[in-house]
């Protein structure tokens, strides 16, 4: 029975996806739900699984395609696995039968056991690797970009261990120049959609970007108090962001124009808050929603920032995951970022930028005093958005973390 393999239903803000890599040929021999194909969105990447088991009988949408929902992708001869041995024919009976199989379970590579994020699986094909060569950190041995990366970075010391052999080279050796070479690589999706919403903020909205400094002070202290028994209480690390958060609230419900945007000649205010906590991955930088922001206690926020961070690094996060929100906050931080005018992710009002934490000579109380200071950029759009505004809005996030208390009792 012949199984055709269609585009699945795509999220309706998704008008098309494009098909970046297929994982399968025709002949090979597939499993039901193993992910055949990888369907890159604007926002994210999907997963095609098979239907059922069966032999890849043909590709009727090649590597590159853009394509629909319901669009016909390939066709799979369901049972064709078994149909020997429904015939009475076994692998003892015929030594070539025997043969074949051992070569089928080896070209597996153990695929159909072994989960595979997207942009690791793209890059095992780029690089012509098995995932039998790379160990899966991830949740139940799941393989991520990075373990192929680590993979690939100790290939050249397993080279240089293994004995020379005489060998006929297979490009001839260079004859001069510095290697200049170009190479054009199309954006991905992701990419060029994050392209045009910066390029669209910046020509529709009037930004402008305040700045601010917060003592880290007593933030560090309260931390280094509590993390340990929060983590056994809570399962999870207590970091900076679930502050910044909490504190992010208060400001917004002191300054609610910034949690607002517009829409044509009106100014459409949330009475929710929907925080973005912007994540870096191999593919783009997303942005997942934390959605009623106000109603998270600390752990809550902690587990779904870490949830975050694993769904986008093995390639898992959903559309769910990324739409909305009112208000946005991006660690420029983690990476060594000291300043930056971050860009607001429209239609949003506005997005705060979190910064380094250095140790910095300050006055305090008429001393010069060494302390852990943080910069803060609030971007905003300066339509609806006065300095006033944003400046205060600043200093109630600076005022929050400065005194964690404050927090508690929501002053």
């Amino acid at each position: 029975m012949t199984i055709e393999v269609r585009v699945p239903q795509l999220p309706e803000s998704v008008a098309d996806a494009t098909l970046v890599a297929w994982h399968k040929k025709p002949g090979d021999s597939v499993r039901r739900d193993e992910n055949l194909a990888d369907l890159e969105t604007d926002k994210v990447v999907l997963e095609v699984p098979a239907p059922a088991d069966g032999i890849l009988r043909e590709l009727s949408a090649a590597t590159g395609a853009v394509v629909t929902s319901g669009v016909l992708l390939a066709l799979i001869d369901e049972g064709a696995i078994t149909s020997s041995s429904a015939k009475g024919v076994s692998a003892s009976d015929s030594p070539s039968s025997e043969a074949a199989m051992t070569s089928t379970a080896d070209a597996s590579d153990g695929t159909a056991s072994t989960k595979v994020a997207p942009a690791a699986r793209r890059m095992l094909d780029e690089k012509k690797m098995s995932t039998s060569d790379v160990s899966g950190s991830g949740r139940d041995g799941r393989v991520s970009k990075q373990d192929v990366v680590r993979a690939l970075s100790a290939k050249p010391t397993a080279a240089a261990r293994a004995p020379s052999t005489p060998s006929t080279p297979s490009t001839p050796p260079s004859t001069g120049g510095h290697g200049r070479t170009e190479q054009r690589v199309p954006m991905t999706r992701l990419r060029a959609r994050i392209a045009a919403r910066l390029v669209e903020a910046q020509a529709t909205q009037a930004l402008l970007t305040t700045f601010n400094e917060v003592d880290m002070t007593s933030l560090n202290a309260a931390r280094g108090q509590y993390k340990d028994r929060f983590e056994k209480a809570h399962g999870v690390r207590l970091g900076f962001m679930s502050f910044f958060v909490k504190a992010t609230v208060e400001a917004l419900r002191k300054f609610p124009v910034i949690n607002a945007y517009v829409d044509g000649t009106d100014v459409v205010y949330h009475d929710y808050y929907d925080i973005g906590v912007a994540v870096s991955t191999d593919r783009g930088l997303i942005v997942p929603i934390l959605r009623d922001a106000d109603a998270l206690s600390y752990a809550d926020v902690e587990r779904a920032v870490t949830g975050f961070a694993t769904k986008a690094r093995e390639g898992t996060i959903t559309l769910e995951d990324l739409t909305g929100g009112t208000f946005s906050i991006t660690n420029g931080g983690v990476f060594g970022s000291l300043m930056s005018t971050p860009i607001v992710n429209a239609p949003q009002s506005a997005i705060l930028g979190m910064h380094k934490v250095q140790d910095r000579a300050v006055v305090v109380a008429g001393q010069v005093v060494v302390r852990p200071m943080m910069y803060l950029a609030l971007t905003y759009d300066h339509r609806i958005i006065d300095g006033r505004e944003a400046v205060q809005f600043l200093v109630t996030i600076k005022e929050c973390l400065e005194d964690p208390a404050r927090l508690l009792l929501q002053l």
